[in-house]
């Protein structure tokens, strides 16, 4: 049986957490704001701010961009899985801008 996640919304709309693949736990910071970003909130551990125009930005285009930590000028474009398509519709869809990740 496969490993999960759950995203737990920590603001928006009232609604029912969602399950994620267990490899989610790494990936979800390709989509995080960083901290030290103007307006971020103050995060606890396993929580993640997500901008809405990312969101709106990574759903028009159908990909995200990744930069080698090693040469910053080195991005890949990364196509969404299905899973990450399924992933921003609820946080566009409930107005979520803040998660926590929890094991199941």
């Amino acid at each position: 049986m496969s490993k999960s996640v759950r995203v737990v919304p920590l603001d928006g709309q009232p609604t029912a957490t969602i399950e994620m693949p267990e490899r989610f736990r790494l990936e979800v910071v390709y989509f995080m704001t960083p901290g030290d970003a103007t307006g971020a909130p103050e995060l606890g551990p396993g929580e993640y701010w997500i901008e809405p125009q990312n969101v709106e930005r990574w759903l028009d285009d159908g990909c995200f961009s990744v930069v080698s930590p090693l040469d910053a000028e080195s991005v890949a474009e990364i196509e969404l899985s299905e899973e990450h398509e399924r992933w921003l519709e609820w946080l566009k869809k409930n107005q979520i801008t803040r998660v926590r990740i929890v094991r199941d």
